[in-house]
């Protein structure tokens, strides 16, 4: 046998025991890299999403949250309007007073003055706390709304066998087939028992 063909025969029975070395698993070999993650498929899972959008204009709590708060805008509207004419009220009788002499005495208008800068404070110092009231109370409410749509869909999903209910406005596509948000506002407003305007 030439030696040519017997180093080309040589080399080609080591390529092979190579590559079959190569594609064996030795018994004690070490896992790979991510654990037996990285074996396992992907495990399937029940997804569905919600518009919430739709949940806070159809949830019946976040509609009486809604108008209580527009009450409440209501009722600061009137009394900063109530304070604010008063105030211009006192400044034009303060006004006409001068224009027509009124003011005998420099205390006399010093006086006036004093009263309506103390107006004016008195005004800033009670529309300050009503908007604070305001504000503490719609923070309130909202965190009330989140808790309430939060606990539900707790359950919601534990009874319906769902592993993730994803918000719509959070993923850029998911087939309409999968959306709950209609199922989950009825469930919602079943359980939801008004309470007393404020």
């Amino acid at each position: 046998m030439n030696l040519n063909r017997i180093k080309t025969l040589a080399t080609a029975v080591a390529l092979l025991l190579l590559a079959v070395a190569c594609n064996q698993k030795p018994q004690n070999a070490p896992a790979p890299a991510g654990g037996a993650k990285a074996q396992r498929p992907m495990e399937k899972m029940t997804i569905r999403y919600v518009d919430v959008d739709t949940i806070l204009e159809k949830y019946n709590l976040a509609k009486d949250i809604n108008e209580a708060m527009l009450r409440k805008q209501n009722q600061f509207d009137a009394a900063q309007q109530q304070r604010s004419n008063d105030i211009n009220k006192f400044a034009d009788q303060m006004q006409t007073k001068y224009k027509n002499n009124g003011y005998l005495t420099e205390e006399s208008f010093n006086a006036d003055q004093a009263t309506l800068a103390k107006k004016q404070r008195e005004a800033e110092s009670y529309l300050g706390n009503l908007q604070q009231n305001i504000q503490n109370e719609l923070s309130q409410s909202q965190q009330q709304l989140l808790d309430s749509i939060n606990n539900f869909m707790q359950e919601y999903a534990k009874q319906k066998g769902y592993d993730m209910v994803l918000k719509k406005e959070a993923t850029l596509y998911i087939d309409p087939r999968f959306d709950v948000t209609d199922d989950v506002i009825e469930g919602l407003n079943k359980r939801y028992t008004k309470v007393a305007k404020k």
